[in-house]
């Protein structure tokens, strides 16, 4: 089985998402085939145009073979990874950059570690950054914090170099600035993940399209990816949790209202009172909350027959 599966031929889809990338994405494509060709590869070339306002667009259908998506305008790496990924046919999907930074010539190895360790998705980690010091503090501060919150025991989730097996966005959709977390998600999902360093180049043309405002996105999604993991299916545990707790904090309140009032006689110049109300108001409120968001999270998943659970293989012997 395992020798079949060395030697029969790779079928793989390269997603590209680019923007204002005219200048890159030739060079880039060549470097693709050559890889693909040599490597026997069943392949398709599939280019995400996000918006772009320079020549991207004529370039790219100049290029052959090729999957070009033009969007209306610009909805963001995320999105782009999304629609390319919706429109691969083959069984292995490899993500990269458009601007020539990520090597083509990690594909192979990317693929023969998907295969050889039986897992679902390869990482690339690009442990030698040829960035900007300041993109790579951001990096390094983004790193930290994810692996605090949701640690999908990935050095470098922001690396695009990534391969995939289709089967791993079945009910998933993409969105916001989530690509940077899709280990993660396919790890709430139960798919294995593991990474390899990978090589890193400058970046020799165009401009880098990093900036805060993609940083502070980021980070607001990190917090959704942290709920998503932890509480999705059953938000009720956090948000009942919390309305229980917060109650428990209003009867304290309440008692100590009902202690000064047995002793002095009047609460007049206190706030007791008034904390016990409002800690009792907004633990009840939590508590509705979060029997709401569970009722939503049932009727989404109901509706959109999706599972919480992946299943990898189905076994029936007779």
């Amino acid at each position: 089985m395992e020798n079949k599966m060395f030697n029969e031929k790779k079928r793989i889809s390269v997603i590209i998402p680019v923007f204002n990338e005219a200048e890159n994405i030739n060079e880039l494509h060549q470097e693709i085939r050559a890889v693909c060709e040599a490597n026997n590869y069943e392949y398709e070339i599939i280019i995400i145009n996000d918006g772009s306002i320079d020549k991207t667009a004529e370039v790219a259908k100049s290029l052959k073979p090729v999957k070009l998506i033009s969007f209306r305008k610009n909805f963001g790496q995320t999105a782009a990874l999304d629609a390319g990924i919706k429109a691969a046919r083959n069984n292995y999907l490899v993500t990269l950059d458009g601007d020539r930074q990520n090597d083509p010539a990690d594909i192979p190895r990317l693929v023969e570690y998907l295969e050889r360790n039986d897992l679902d998705a390869v990482s690339g980690w690009r442990k030698n950054r040829r960035d900007k010091l300041t993109k790579k503090i951001a990096s390094r501060g983004a790193d930290w914090l994810r692996k605090f919150l949701v640690n999908d025991r990935i050095h470098d989730s922001g690396c695009t170099l990534k391969i995939y097996k289709k089967e791993c966005f079945n009910n998933i959709n993409l969105y916001g600035e989530m690509h940077r977390f899709i280990p993660a998600l396919l790890a709430v999902k139960g798919f294995k993940i593991g990474e390899i360093t990978v090589n890193h180049r400058p970046r020799l043309l165009g401009q880098t399209k990093y900036n805060w405002q993609r940083m502070i996105k980021g980070l607001i999604d990190l917090i959704a990816v942290w709920f998503w993991s932890k509480y999705a299916v059953r938000p009720l545990h956090l948000l009942g949790g919390l309305g229980i707790f917060v109650l428990f904090l209003g009867a304290v309140s309440s008692i100590i209202s009902i202690f000064i009032f047995l002793s002095v006689g009047d609460l007049s110049n206190t706030l007791w009172p008034l904390l016990s109300s409002f800690l009792l108001i907004m633990g009840v409120q939590l508590f509705i909350l979060g029997l709401m968001a569970d009722l939503n999270s049932r009727n989404y998943h109901e509706s959109n027959r999706i599972t919480p659970y992946s299943i990898k293989e189905f076994t029936e012997n007779k």
